[in-house]
């Protein structure tokens, strides 16, 4: 019998914005998600086969070994143990430019890397693997070491709620300066709007592969930012320390949309060619989306 879909509310970013608890965001968002996972085929990403037992009524049959029953003619089910040997470490760009958004509609860059960043920590503790956190602008502000225990939850939740945008960016030095710090081989995530010279943030990720690391990368951009939608005179007010500027929107779109084209495909590019998974996400995106591409990448590290 098909199971029933998530409630996708609770994936909105519009819904999202209505709730103030982190924690809560993070659960309603994992455990929405997770109830849809019979309609992916990344199963079992994070398990391996411990044993069999006899099949008795409800258990789920796709997990019946049909070799076994071939050859006894009786039913048995695998069963499986979850894997304790991943460590991974959240790197969430904690600058003045994440705090930009578009639309009151919408959350701000830094507060949807936020529900991205504890989604991930509750669904990583939820198989019982270890994850460490560390925010950042132009250096390290904090950092929270590994750990896999149910309380550890609450220390990163704490440093994602004590986050505050005010820095300028210095990606560049930050990454090579967690590539030494981080000295066991583990999945590196690092969550950024990446307004930062490319070639010094390519430089930085490379710094963690050649350390033998995994490395997602998911690039949170506001959904003004990636459409422009702006057609008057328009004041444009920097971040990071940058002026104001007046200007006829219109007028600046093109040029605006190929500038922000070119940035992000040398930064993808540059991505796969070091093997390093990039994710681009738009804060008017459902989170499974984001999910989605997390599991898919942690489903293809399990198989390859």
């Amino acid at each position: 019998m098909a199971q029933p879909a998530p409630d996708t509310r609770y994936l909105d970013p519009k819904t999202l914005t209505k709730i103030s608890r982190l924690d809560i965001i993070a659960r309603l968002v994992v455990e929405g998600f997770v109830t849809g996972l019979h309609r992916s085929p990344y199963h079992g990403f994070s398990v391996e086969f411990a044993e069999h037992r006899e099949y008795v009524p409800g258990d789920d049959i796709k997990h019946i070994d049909w070799k076994v029953y071939a050859r006894s003619d009786r039913y048995y089910i695998k069963q499986y143990e979850e894997e304790t040997n991943l460590t991974a470490t959240i790197l969430i760009d904690g600058s003045e430019s994440m705090a930009y958004r578009g639309s009151t509609e919408l959350p701000s860059k830094k507060d949807y890397a936020c529900y991205v960043a504890a989604s991930l920590v509750y669904l990583i503790l939820r198989q019982r693997d270890a994850v460490g956190l560390t925010t950042f602008d132009e250096s390290v502000r904090t950092f929270v070491p590994p750990g896999s225990s149910p309380s550890h939850r609450n220390l990163c939740l704490s440093a994602l709620n004590e986050l505050e945008c005010r820095e300028r960016t210095g990606l560049g030095p930050v990454l090579h300066s967690m590539a030494e710090r981080v000295r066991r081989k583990g999945l590196i995530i690092l969550i950024s709007d990446l307004l930062d010279d490319p070639e010094a943030i390519l430089a930085g990720l490379r710094h963690f592969r050649h350390r033998r690391h995994e490395v997602i990368v998911f690039h949170v951009l506001d959904h003004a930012e990636r459409t422009f939608p702006f057609r008057s005179m328009t004041r444009f007010e920097g971040l990071e320390r940058l002026g104001h500027v007046i200007c006829d929107a219109s007028a600046l779109r093109a040029a605006y949309l190929e500038e922000l084209e070119q940035h992000v495909g040398e930064l993808r590019h540059g991505c796969r060619a070091d093997r390093i998974d990039y994710v681009p996400i738009d804060t008017a995106t459902p989170l499974d989306v984001a999910l989605t591409s997390y599991l898919a990448t942690r489903a293809g590290m399990k198989l390859s």
